[in-house]
């Protein structure tokens, strides 16, 4: 199994679908190559957007956690457990250990930038979310290439939906929208079908008819300077 192989990941039977890790990557490809274009983005001094960008950086930031806890909880033991993986495990750990150190220079600055919008603070935040980014691309591909083979070989079909379920379960209620989005924008038709097809029918009503458009609106706002639009 690889990560170049959508249709045959997600239509395969009997197994983890293990090809919704790869689509979830995608969303933390995307916004931490973002982050750092929004922070240096923001004119000197302009609080207001500081504080807006400063507070979606805090989304990305729980975000990330989260998905690290759920793996550092519901993958790696069962991995070490069955697959005689313990080096490939440790290795992750590692990673996860070096990205959350990646991100202490983030959450040094972030809070100043995001009070003051000063340029020496934006231009370290920025940095510091360049070095974070350099750390997390490596991550993702080692556990693309390396790890979700595994977890195909080795974790069952109900084991791996709690993985999901438990990240769904540790956002917040007003969040669950703009997370499907996230997820949705870079997706191919069989992966969005795919993932709309997990979401109950009452969420997919509410994707439908409110949280398609609450996307695009939080989109074009947090974009807009980078797109050469003006204000929010």
């Amino acid at each position: 199994m690889t990560a170049s192989s959508p249709s045959s990941e997600l239509t395969a039977a009997g197994g983890p679908c293990t090809h919704e890790m790869v689509v979830v990557h995608r969303v933390f490809r995307r916004e931490s190559a973002l982050l750092p274009r929004l922070v240096r983005a923001v004119p000197d001094g302009e609080t207001a957007r500081a504080a807006q960008v400063s507070a979606y950086l805090d989304d990305y930031l729980m975000g990330l956690h989260h998905h690290h806890t759920v793996e550092d909880e519901l993958i790696w033991p069962l991995l070490r457990a069955r697959a005689a993986a313990d080096d490939l495990v440790a290795r992750m750990e590692e990673q996860h250990e070096h990205l959350d150190q990646s991100l202490a220079a983030v959450a040094e600055w972030g809070p100043v930038w995001g009070r003051s919008a000063d340029s020496v603070a934006a231009q370290e935040l920025a940095l510091a979310l360049d070095e974070h980014r350099s750390a997390l691309l490596e991550h993702l591909d080692e556990e693309e290439r390396l790890v979700l083979p595994l977890i195909a070989d080795h974790l069952t079909v109900t084991e791996w939906d709690l993985v999901g379920r438990r990240g769904l379960e540790t956002l917040p209620k007003n969040k669950i929208m703009l997370a499907l989005g996230a997820i949705l924008e870079d997706a191919t038709e069989q992966e969005r079908t795919h993932f709309l097809s997990r979401v109950p029918l009452l969420g997919r009503l509410l994707w439908k008819t409110v949280g398609r458009r609450q996307y695009a609106a939080s989109c074009r706002a947090m974009r807009a300077p980078l797109n050469g639009e003006a204000g929010q």
